[in-house]
């Protein structure tokens, strides 16, 4: 075989078994994130918080189903939910059954836009270089996100799209505020503005898009720990490089993890944490160096 031949024939196995890797392999290896936040008071005790996002669930996942299912023997004393569980009319119960004893913890969501419309063919390399946000706002929101949503706050978890309030978890008393995806412009912070109360144990911000100018905002009024996802990520990761893209305003060195935030016009920086979340979009099915994930966050006096 020709050099050139040879060439050509290395280069399309290599790029064949890149794609089966990360549509087959990593999309559904699946990993716990731990970190130790230093956000609340002294002498507080701690809080093991569960982080989810973007599971984007559609039929036949049955891994990240259960997968999920697992995530109960964690104990977590909260969860959070930012949002795009769903990418199919028919995920919403399989989705609460995986959650399944989580829902009996006190609990907090947003949405993303995947609740509301369903995903769209398109060219998986779109995912590098443009957003969903015009191809969203031009689709009726045709997914169940009222049944959704209906069902966590009947479990008695808290709807924090555009709404702010206490939630009680562990022997703490929590003051969230929360905003619907920026992505698609459903974000109202001036629905939530104002100085959080001082006299909470924890001030809990809670997006889906991490955009820079909304946590300015949750920054300046005093929130101490940001939750978001939305990024996935990156999704597509370079070895020793990290993410491409984020999908929004948010920089790639910030696409997942823990991390502060810079909180422009506030005295305090707040820690922020971005999901890579559990899911992909069911026309870019697949990761590379990045594995999907949910996080367990413990939540333990600030430290000085």
């Amino acid at each position: 075989m020709r050099a050139p031949l040879r060439a050509l024939v290395l280069t399309a196995t290599a790029g064949a078994g890149t794609i089966a890797y990360a549509s087959v392999i990593e999309r559904n290896w699946f990993a716990l994130r731990q970190f130790e936040v230093p956000v609340l008071p002294a002498g507080a005790p701690s809080l093991r918080v569960l982080h989810l996002s973007d599971v984007h669930l559609t039929p036949g996942r049955h891994r990240l189903l259960s997968w999920i299912r697992s995530l109960a023997t964690l104990d977590p004393d909260l969860v959070v939910n930012t949002g795009d569980s769903i990418a199919h009319a028919g995920s919403v119960q399989p989705f609460l059954a995986a959650l399944g004893p989580l829902l009996d913890r006190p609990g907090v969501f947003v949405y993303g836009s995947n609740d509301l419309y369903s995903p769209t063919p398109k060219n998986p390399l779109r995912y590098l270089y443009d957003t969903s946000e015009l191809v969203n706002r031009r689709h009726v929101r045709d997914l169940p996100w009222a049944e959704l949503g209906e069902s966590m706050v009947a479990a008695g978890w808290m709807d924090a799209n555009n709404q702010r309030g206490r939630v009680k978890a562990g022997d703490l008393d929590i003051e969230v505020g929360g905003v619907h995806d920026s992505h698609i412009r459903r974000a109202r912070y001036d629905e939530i503005a104002g100085p959080t109360d001082p006299a909470a144990d924890l001030r809990l911000g809670v997006m889906h898009s991490p955009e820079p100018k909304v946590m300015d905002r949750f920054a300046a009024d005093g929130y101490d720990l940001l939750l978001a996802g939305h990024t996935h990520g990156g999704q597509v990761c370079l070895p020793g490089y990290g993410a491409l893209v984020t999908n929004c305003g948010i920089d790639a060195t910030r696409a997942r993890g823990l991390h502060r935030h810079p909180g422009q016009g506030s005295p305090e920086r707040p820690w922020l944490h971005v999901s890579a979340g559990l899911g992909t979009s069911p026309w870019a099915p697949f990761r590379f160096c990045c594995r999907p994930e949910a996080s367990l966050l413990t939540l333990v006096p600030r430290i000085g």
